[in-house]
């Protein structure tokens, strides 16, 4: 889009003494004179950009004119950088590189290692190790689809397997944990909707746009809610499954038990997420109590093994 590319030409300016039509229009993949016609539009906006030609001449911005770049500490700059770096994969190659160029205009010449430096101190990834392959593709279509109000049209699986087909109105995009999800309004069930990407099926935009309708953001804090569900169950595990089990509890509720086994006091929902994430842990993990709990899982173990029993032709 014109207006960002020239909010960074002018960034790029405040940080450099000068710099040339060529190496601007490779930063922004564009043809040099595209950037004197930019150039002219700043200029025409009040901020003097003045041409120097000949050998290491270029554009730049009268010195008089240039901000203050201690406006931001180096602790400022590093969580900014931080947090831009951790969207590689959620947004658009161009979109960032532009971000990037206004955020790093402010970071002084001087000061320049150590706040990237800081900045890589932390390392922040959001794409999966393996997963649904769709997904980052419906990331794309949905980002498109909310900055242009576009309908989205596909098929939804619930968590029961039904499918049924939708189109809905998207107002935003949400990772939650591991989990990308979009909230909208969906026009088949005439209400807002939680949609979570990996159960969509074929979506694609609609030649159609809408007018946004007021809408409150979803609820996706339910910390109080699962604390008062929860209850602490006795588990034994092997070394092996550990990890895992951390994932879920503290290593305070940890205790060695000899052998390469610990006892864990593990916090369990009685629902079937949390008796299926135990039985994942196949033979390295088993519930020592309570009794009610240990049965369920005995009972749970003999319909899957019925389930082998039968020989399939």
């Amino acid at each position: 889009m014109k207006i960002d590319r020239l909010v960074s030409i002018i960034m790029v300016l405040l940080d450099k003494k000068r710099i040339g039509a060529q190496e601007l229009a490779d930063m922004f993949e564009v043809s040099p004179r595209t950037i004197y016609r930019d150039v002219d539009a700043i200029n025409m906006a009040g901020i003097p950009v003045r041409s120097t030609s000949g050998v290491g001449g270029g554009f730049e911005i009268l010195e008089n004119y240039k901000i203050d770049k201690n406006v931001f500490t180096a602790a400022d700059l590093s969580a900014i950088l931080t947090g831009l770096y951790s969207l590689t994969d959620a947004v658009r190659a161009d979109q960032l590189q532009n971000v990037l160029a206004k955020v790093k205009s402010f970071i002084p010449a001087d000061r320049a290692k150590e706040i990237e430096l800081k900045a890589n101190q932390i390392k922040i990834d959001l794409s999966p190790w393996l997963g649904n392959a769709d997904v980052e593709k419906y990331l794309t279509t949905i980002k498109t689809a909310l900055q242009e109000n576009r309908l989205l049209s596909f098929d939804y699986a619930d968590r029961y397997g039904t499918v049924t087909a939708r189109i809905a109105e998207p107002y935003q995009l949400i990772l939650k944990g591991n989990r990308w999800y979009f909230q909208g309004f969906c026009r088949t069930r005439n209400d807002f909707r939680l949609f979570r990407l990996c159960r969509i099926l074929h979506l694609q935009t609609v030649n159609e746009t809408f007018t946004p309708r007021e809408y409150k953001s979803p609820q996706l804090e339910f910390n109080d809610i699962l604390t008062a569900l929860q209850t602490r169950i006795k588990l034994r595990v092997e070394q092996s499954v550990l990890d895992r089990v951390l994932d879920f509890c503290s290593y305070k509720d940890v205790a060695p038990d000899g052998d390469g086994r610990y006892t864990v006091s593990f916090p369990f929902i009685e629902n079937d997420y949390y008796y299926d994430m135990l039985l994942s842990f196949g033979d390295k993990c088993e519930c020592l109590e309570p009794l009610h709990i240990r049965t369920r899982l005995k009972r749970r173990l003999r319909e899957i093994l019925n389930l082998y029993t039968v020989e399939r032709s």
